[in-house]
Order: structure tokens, then C-alpha cells, then sequence
């Protein structure tokens, strides 16, 4: 029944059909990017303190290596630039945070594209509709049958509500992964402050 329902939609329940499921397909791949992204970055950091503590650096660089997201990046670019001063590892952390935060933004903007153009291709689908309406009118008279305007008003009434819906579901998902981006992004900066002092010998304020 469905099938049959969408198809008195007209094409652009289509078009809305297919822009929906790339939104949906996006929203997959990001939110098991941030999944794998987002780690318990404190227990991460107990873990490469105890490993510094033994002057073992190759090990500390190698956990960073096994370990995914943009906090064991920026953890291994302080542990890497340790011998530098406290000023110049800041810097390096900020370089490498300007690289990660946009890997996590990727593809974002195409969720809010569609969530914003999804009502308007409704819209415009309702408008053919009642164009289709007025055709009838035009070819049989003041008067027509229900069953001749039908077509019409499935056209537009299914055309509005497949726009809305997937603008919903499409705000709703973006809204919930700009979520995960800004927590993951402030456990970015916690994590930078943390390894700083970490790296950086007590007292030393270069």
C-alpha cells in the first residue's frame, strides 16, 4: 500500500525519498564516527601519565597510534614536541586541534541542506498539485467528481507531509550530532590543558 500511496505523490515524493535517504546514510556514517571518535579520555590520560612516568615514549606514542579520535592526536602531538617549550606546545596542540575539529564537522552541512530544503520541495509539490486541480477544473467544468480531483490533492497532501517529515527527522539528527561534536570538541580542550602540564616539567613557565 505504501508504494501505491507514494507513487500519487508525484516525483517529488521521489526526489524527497532519495535526498532523505542520504541524509539518513550521512547521519549513520557520523554518528559512528563520533562513536569510534569520542573516547573515556580520562582513564586515557591516567594511562600515558603512568607510561610517561617511566620515560617510555615509544609506548606512549604507540597507545596514542592505537587509539582512535582527535584527543590521542593531540595527545601525541604534545608528547612529540615535549622538549619544546610550553608555548611552542601549545601551539602545536592548537595546529592539530584546527586540523581535527573539521574532520568531525564533515558532511554536517549536508544534513542541514536537506532538512532546509525538504519543506520547500514539499511545498512545491503541493503547488503542482493544486495546479493539477485547476487543469481538471479547467478541462471539465466548474463542476468535477471527486474522483477527478483526487489525483490533484493526493499529490499535494502526500508532497507537504514527506517534506515535513523529513525535515524533522533531519533537524532532529543534525541537532543531535552537532551535540556530539561540541562534547567531543570540549574533551578536546580539557585534554589539551591536562597533557600540557602533563609534558611540561613543574614550575616551568616558558
Amino acid at each position: 500500500m505504501m508504494p501505491e500511496l507514494l507513487s500519487q505523490g508525484g516525483f517529488l515524493v521521489w526526489i524527497l525519498l532519495f535526498v532523505g535517504s542520504v541524509a539518513i546514510a550521512v547521519s549513520i556514517d557520523r554518528f559512528l564516527y563520533y562513536h569510534r571518535s569520542q573516547i573515556n579520555s580520562t582513564e586515557f590520560l591516567i594511562g600515558i601519565r603512568n607510561v610517561l612516568r617511566n620515560n617510555n615514549i615509544v609506548e606512549a606514542i604507540a597507545i596514542c597510534d592505537a587509539t582512535a579520535g582527535p584527543v590521542a592526536k593531540l595527545v601525541k602531538t604534545a608528547i612529540q614536541n615535549r622538549e619544546k617549550t610550553r608555548d611552542e606546545i601549545r601551539q602545536a596542540l592548537e595546529e592539530t586541534g584546527l586540523v581535527e575539529v573539521p574532520k568531525l564537522e564533515e558532511r554536517l552541512g549536508i544534513i542541514a541542506t536537506i532538512a532546509q530544503i525538504s519543506p520547500i520541495l514539499g511545498f512545491l509539490g503541493t503547488v503542482l498539485g493544486f495546479i493539477k486541480i485547476f487543469r481538471v477544473i479547467e478541462t471539465v467544468g466548474p463542476y468535477p467528481n471527486a474522483g477527478q480531483l483526487a489525483s490533484g490533492i493526493w499529490q499535494a497532501l502526500i508532497s507537504a507531509a514527506m517534506g515535513l517529515i523529513i525535515s524533522a527527522i533531519c533537524y532532529a539528527s543534525y541537532n543531535f550530532l552537532v551535540y556530539r561534536v561540541n562534547s567531543i570538541v570540549l574533551d578536546m580542550e580539557r585534554t589539551a590543558g591536562e597533557i600540557l602540564d602533563i609534558v611540561t616539567k613543574p614550575g616551568e613557565n616558558k
